[in-house]
């Protein structure tokens, strides 16, 4: 068997140092092709160095230098800006891509891997979020699968093998309430982002981490659920589950359920997504029903945490609204990481850009991409007057 190629564009964030863990458990299926990064240049050395990729892409022009001198040498080819992450994303040398670059910025080399017939591991969930419609027609066009490595969207994905989609009652994603589950807004005001950052069931990501404990996480994968799988926005439900180990479940039109589960690792769905169709053995921690003789399972608090209220009517509403709206959560996740604005005041901002951005009821490519722009804009105004 020979082994797949993988391109690893983000993989000194969270899920792309989770692949690597993967990749290296599994040197006899799988070789690294390329890897990308914007920043973290010392990591992505030390990654290239172990993984020997065909090459690498450093986001941030000013430390070309730095990864160039220490790589050439090695045979490693090694490109810098945005540009190359899209070109690099063409290559046909690239047997799977795992899309795992934060935010907005993975839009573009997405479209270009799909657009070269390269399937997708996708866990950048806003690629979807800001332009699903055309990144799935994408897909469909070119014929290219797209395999979620979101947990919630991997288990949605393994309950429907086999399954019409016909016969789809609804989906339930389970979201385990984040480090705030049962807090009001008078706790809320006072939080800061240490505290916000610790997740207690999941590894993840600052940007994720904010995400799950605001909640707009959830509506962000509402959002990607209906692209990923062709639904309506009733379709799509959201429960509470704190112990985070039912990842998601399928309700048929007869009733019946099918739930996916397991421990909280992404390491699983990371391994799912790389090996599909296969599943590949691992030495991972088992679930057992003996540590957890309870599953538990209450309804959202939208009143305090508003932002699953928000992506709930964005994803209703359509158009280019959920791109204004991940817009302006990129920017206020940013600032309050930064500590320029409150918990709270996140959710503000982010009301006030989406009644501010003109809406589009069907937006093009460049209609996105201007969405993006003027949704930045407008909250770091917002952002600035707060400070």
């Amino acid at each position: 068997m020979s082994k797949k190629r993988i391109g690893i564009f983000g993989s000194t964030g969270s899920i792309g140092r989770q692949a690597l863990e993967v990749i290296a458990a599994h040197p006899e299926r799988f070789e690294v092709e390329v890897l990308t990064a914007q920043q973290n240049a010392a990591l992505l050395i030390e990654q290239a160095l172990l993984f020997k990729p065909n090459a690498v892409v450093i986001g941030d022009e000013s430390k070309y230098t730095e990864v160039k001198d220490v790589l050439f040498d090695k045979g490693i080819k090694v490109f810098a800006g945005a540009a190359a992450m899209v070109e690099v994303a063409a290559w046909d040398s690239i047997d799977l891509m795992l899309a795992a670059i934060v935010g907005f910025a993975g839009l573009a080399p997405t479209l270009s891997a799909l657009e070269q017939g390269t399937p997708i591991a996708l866990a950048n969930k806003e690629t979807l979020v800001v332009a699903g419609d055309i990144v799935m027609a994408t897909a469909r066009r070119r014929n290219v699968p797209i395999i979620p490595v979101d947990s919630e969207h991997s288990a949605i994905f393994q309950c429907l093998l086999g399954e019409p989609m016909s016969k789809v009652d609804k989906v339930i994603l389970t979201a385990s309430g984040g480090p705030f589950l049962g807090k009001k807004t008078n706790f809320l005001i006072n939080v800061k982002k240490d505290h916000a950052l610790q997740h207690p069931n999941w590894s993840m990501g600052a940007k994720i981490s904010i995400d799950s404990a605001t909640l707009m996480n959830k509506g962000l994968e509402m959002i990607e659920a209906k692209w990923l799988f062709g639904l309506e926005a009733e379709q799509i439900d959201v429960v509470i589950h704190p112990q985070s180990i039912i990842h998601s479940m399928v309700q048929f039109t007869d009733g019946s359920l099918k739930a996916q589960m397991g421990l909280p690792d992404m390491k699983l769905p990371i391994q799912y997504a790389l090996g599909y169709p296969d599943r590949l053995s691992n030495d991972f921690p088992r679930f057992s029903f003996k540590n957890y003789p309870s599953l538990t399972f209450e309804q959202p608090d939208t009143k305090t945490f508003r932002n699953l209220a928000i992506a709930t009517e964005v994803l209703k509403k359509g158009g280019n609204a959920a791109c204004v709206m991940n817009a302006a959560n990129e920017e206020v996740v940013l600032a309050f990481l930064k500590n320029r604005i409150g918990f709270l005041q996140m959710t503000e901002v982010i009301e006030e850009t989406l009644v501010k951005i003109p809406f589009v009821e069907k937006p093009t490519l460049q209609h996105y991409y201007q969405a993006d722009n003027a949704a930045r804009e407008h909250a770091a105004e917002l952002i600035h007057s707060l400070t």
